[in-house]
């Protein structure tokens, strides 16, 4: 082995043969290669169905606002929840008792939910 110099000199001169007599023919067939593939590409995307979207799905039964208060005990309980909290939603209609502020349902001998945030 001689110097970097001449390994890269070594190197070049048998690229430059190699790619003189073969390397144009090989990059006209690489280019046609991915033309082809190109081609093939946008073929096949025209096929798949465009996406459209027609209706935004709605709800089964509309959430309005709870008409009994802001919070909910069961009466057969001791703590009282927001209503769309797991425990509130989970009252039968007709255990539910309505409380317009928590001072109420606290007067009424209910604690807040620990496991309904906000409430603590």
């Amino acid at each position: 082995m001689g110097s970097i110099q001449d390994v890269w000199l070594e190197i070049k001169n048998r690229t430059e043969s190699g790619v003189g007599e073969w390397g144009l023919y090989i990059v006209v067939l690489l280019v046609a290669l991915c033309a082809f593939g190109l081609g093939r590409l946008s073929a096949l995307e025209a096929v798949q169905a465009p996406v459209s979207v027609k209706m935004a799905p709605t709800l089964a039964s509309p959430q309005g606002i709870y008409p009994g208060g802001q919070y909910v005990a069961s009466r057969t309980g001791s703590v009282y929840y927001y209503p769309w909290c797991a425990g509130g939603e989970g009252i039968p209609p007709e255990r539910q008792v309505w409380f317009p502020t928590a001072a109420a349902a606290k007067a009424a001998g209910y604690a807040p939910a620990k496991n309904c945030k906000g409430l603590n």
